[in-house]
């Protein structure tokens, strides 16, 4: 991977809190699947010695607490904003332990690259992304591993910078031909006439009109509906995107191989490819 400012073909995955955790039970880890996940990363990984970059979310660990301190909102907010942006960092930084230590142990060289404090958000809006750790990390041969975080913010203090927004700047300043959302659904559910939901195998250019977020769960960072706004700006950007889901054994490590597994996919909309193919 050396001669070049950074390796082509760069696969860029993104482990959603969904899929980690049980958001609805604070500090919940998935171990198991958590395991498998990073035996999968390895597994697509050797498989074709394709660079990996791999994201992964908050989920129990830091939702709850960002949400209650509301670092997702402009200030007014609790007077002690910066206590609750200190306590949301600490708890997504105790997943991460997990994350990284669960990826080593499956043959991955993992190293961990923190948002905090390079990237900077203002009023709530990533501002300042610098991609040079990770071409460096992946051009020395190793796996750059980073999670959404609380960065500073000028304007509010700290906000959230979440893990799609992460992959949306990954997939517009690395050379990457795919990124995949893994989550805890197959895909982008969307409801026919009778309201029987389905998963959309292709998502176009714009928002499907059925696509509203779930009201019952905590995330602050847009759930499904960020999910797809995140594809979306990938597709524009030149990558391939797909949502798949990380409970079904085995699909991770085919899509990083590069079949495009069971899910909602989008293609690359200026590169003139058209639709991808259908998915197996």
């Amino acid at each position: 991977m050396t001669g070049s400012p950074s390796p082509a073909g760069i696969v860029v995955v993104k482990l959603g809190g969904s899929v980690l955790t049980r958001k609805s039970e604070e500090f919940h880890l998935r171990p198991k699947v958590l395991q498998r996940l990073a035996e999968e990363v390895g597994d697509g990984y050797e498989a074709g010695r394709r660079p990996v970059v791999v994201i992964h979310g908050a989920g129990s660990f830091a939702h709850p607490t960002a949400k209650a301190w509301g670092l997702s909102r402009p200030p007014p907010g609790r007077a002690d904003r910066e206590r609750g942006a200190a306590l949301t960092a600490y708890g997504v930084r105790r997943l991460h332990l997990r994350v990284l230590r669960a990826l080593l142990d499956a043959g991955v060289p993992a190293r961990s690259l923190p948002a905090f404090p390079t990237m900077v958000n203002r009023e709530g809006k990533l501002s300042r992304f610098s991609v040079e750790p990770f071409q460096e990390v992946l051009l020395a041969g190793g796996v750059p591993v980073t999670f959404g975080d609380v960065v500073l913010d000028p304007v509010w203090g700290s906000s959230i910078l979440s893990g799609d927004t992460l992959a949306v700047a990954l997939a517009r300043d690395l050379p990457s031909s795919r990124v995949l959302f893994v989550s805890d659904v197959d895909g982008v559910l969307v409801a026919d006439a009778k309201g029987e939901r389905s998963v959309l195998p292709r998502l176009g250019a714009t928002m499907p009109a059925s696509l509203v977020p779930a009201p019952d769960r905590p995330d602050v960072t847009g759930g499904i509906r960020g999910k797809v706004e995140a594809m979306l700006s990938i597709a524009a950007a030149g990558s391939r995107a797909g949502l798949i889901s990380g409970l079904s054994h085995g699909r991770l490590s085919r899509a990083i191989r590069g079949e495009d597994v069971h899910g909602t996919w989008t293609a690359p909309l200026h590169s003139g490819g058209g639709d991808p193919p259908a998915p197996r």
